[in-house]
This record gives structure tokens, sequence and C-alpha cells, in this order.
């Protein structure tokens, strides 16, 4: 199911380096040695009669002039980027490159397992995955598109669901239960070493939120080890640290299957709404972004709602 929140136009992702903070990599981005872009730069810098990237050793960001010149200009360019995809797509060969941010949930359950044959079918389409769990704007870092939970997608975007809602889980191990008993409310977690985790938009610790019968509340938790990666916090749980709070999909449902971890609190877990992948807004996508969504939804071009 897609769905189309607002319809204001939002900037294409581009291959036109301007994501780069990095002569060098901003050169190899474009095809170009670095010291053809310097001088191009350097040329174009003359003609205006101002600077229009700052540089350091390590480092280059756009002046004042030439963080002004981009957002006049850029507009144009994707337009033109996007007839030129738009014209490539009609001979019905996909190529280029494809720029997804997504959660390292998603990386490692959806994406992942659907690597080889995405590959498979579009061999020209250079596949590059940045895992984030910071939320990061994809607009900004010039993504072709992004995978979220439902709850936390950037406005002005069209949304694609990839899962059903997200059941979160306590969790412990056999062991762990046995030595120190299973709490029956989440209040009771005050008395128990529970594996915290800590949250990549702030650095703050997450509170576990729990719901039952209409009564919602969030607790804080201590324990011997804080994370913000779930591999750590789920094998801190079964070899017996403490208590975790997880998404089940993430790996935790095989582990209650195979009876290493045990869930608590069941009467008080929550959900969370699904995965999405979310793009933005705008009259063309291009056709390897549908190819991609496709694939992650296993289903076939002419099975897509806008395939017609």
């Amino acid at each position: 199911m897609e769905l189309t929140w607002m319809t204001t136009p939002a900037p294409r992702s581009s291959i036109d380096g301007t994501n780069a903070r990095s002569s060098r990599t901003a050169a190899e981005q474009l095809g170009l040695s670095p010291s053809a872009l310097s001088q191009t730069i350097q040329q174009l810098e003359g003609r205006i009669g101002a600077r229009l990237l700052n540089r350091t050793t390590r480092s280059v960001a756009p002046s004042a002039s030439g963080e002004l010149l981009y957002r006049r200009i850029a507009p144009s360019f994707r337009e033109i980027a996007d007839a030129v995809a738009e014209a490539s797509d009609a001979t019905g060969r996909m190529t280029g490159t494809l720029r997804i941010n997504t959660l390292g949930i998603a990386a490692r359950t959806i994406i992942a397992p659907r690597l080889s044959r995405f590959h498979q079918a579009h061999p020209d389409v250079v596949l590059d995955i940045v895992v984030d769990d910071a939320l990061a704007d994809i607009v900004a870092g010039r993504f072709d598109a992004g995978i979220r939970v439902g709850g936390r997608l950037d406005k002005d975007m069209i949304a694609v669901r990839l899962t059903p809602d997200l059941n979160m889980v306590a969790v412990a191990s056999p062991d762990y239960l046995a030595r120190r008993g299973t709490p029956k409310t989440p209040a009771e977690l005050h008395d128990h070493a529970c594996i915290n985790w800590r949250l990549q938009i702030d650095g703050s610790p997450y509170r576990w939120e729990f719901e039952n019968r209409g009564e919602r509340l969030d607790v804080a938790v201590n324990g011997p080890v804080v994370t913000n990666h779930p591999d750590i916090g789920i094998a801190a749980a079964v070899d017996g640290l403490g208590i975790a709070y997880h998404f089940e999909r993430d790996r935790v449902g095989e582990l209650l299957a195979e009876g290493r971890l045990v869930q608590v609190l069941a009467d008080w877990s929550i959900s969370r709404p699904g995965l999405f992948l979310y793009y933005p807004n705008r009259q063309y996508r291009p056709a390897a972004l549908g190819a991609f969504i496709d694939c992650l939804l296993d289903r076939k071009p002419f099975d897509r709602p806008d395939a017609l």
C-alpha cells in the first residue's frame, strides 16, 4: 500500500557530488581527477568573483555564496537528471546508483536476504546502502529513499509499507530468570538487571514503554550493559546478563522458538508501526527505485498498484 501524505515536490537525491565532503571523493563520484575538479571550481569562482568552497586539509564545505548558488541551480540540475534518467528508463535497461538510508533492522531482515536477487535482475544498478539508526534527513543526505518505522517518517514523503506492525518483547535467558525470578509488572524491573538501549538520535537511554488495558507507562531501567546495537543487547540477554527489550522480528523470535530466551511481561508489551520505505514526492520516480521496492516486497512489477 502506498500513501501520499502531501503533494509538495521534494528534491531528488543525485550523483552530483554535493554530498561529498572532500574534493577527492567528489571527483571520484563525478568520474574526474581531483586536479580537474579543482581547476573547474577555481575557474567558476574566478568568473563569479566569490569563493564557493571553504577548503581545509581534511574537508571541503560550501561557503555562504556557494550554498546560495547551489540552492538556486540545484532544482534545474535535478530536473535535467530526472529527464535523463527517464529517457534511460524508456530503453528498459536500468543503470546508475540507488542510495538507500535504512534502519539496521531493515538492513538485516529485509534488504540483506534480497541483495543477490536484485543484483541478478538488475546487474547495472549499484546499491549504495547506508545503515543509520539516527533518522537522518534523506533529502539533505542526497538519498533516493529511506526505511524507517512508520511513526518516524519525514513529512512530504510517499511511503510504502514493507512489514506489518512490529511487536516489542521483553526477554531474558532461562538461567537469568532461574536466578533472579520473573517480573510480573514493569515496576518490578527496578529490581532486575536490564540491558539498556541508547538512542542514536540524542544519545539518551531509552525509557522502556509498556501498555496494558489502556494503561501506558515508561520505565527507566539500569543494568550491566548499555548499547546502541541490538546484536550486543540480544547477546547479553542470551548470556544471562539481564532482561532486554527488542523488536521480536530482529532475531528475538528465533531465539524464543529455540528456548534460548523467554518472554516476560507479555501482557504489557507494545507494538510499533511497521517498517516503511519512503521517498521524496515528485512527479518522476526512478525505475530502479520501483524495482527495488518490488524486490523488497517479493512482488513482480505488474503486481504494483501504480504499474499501469
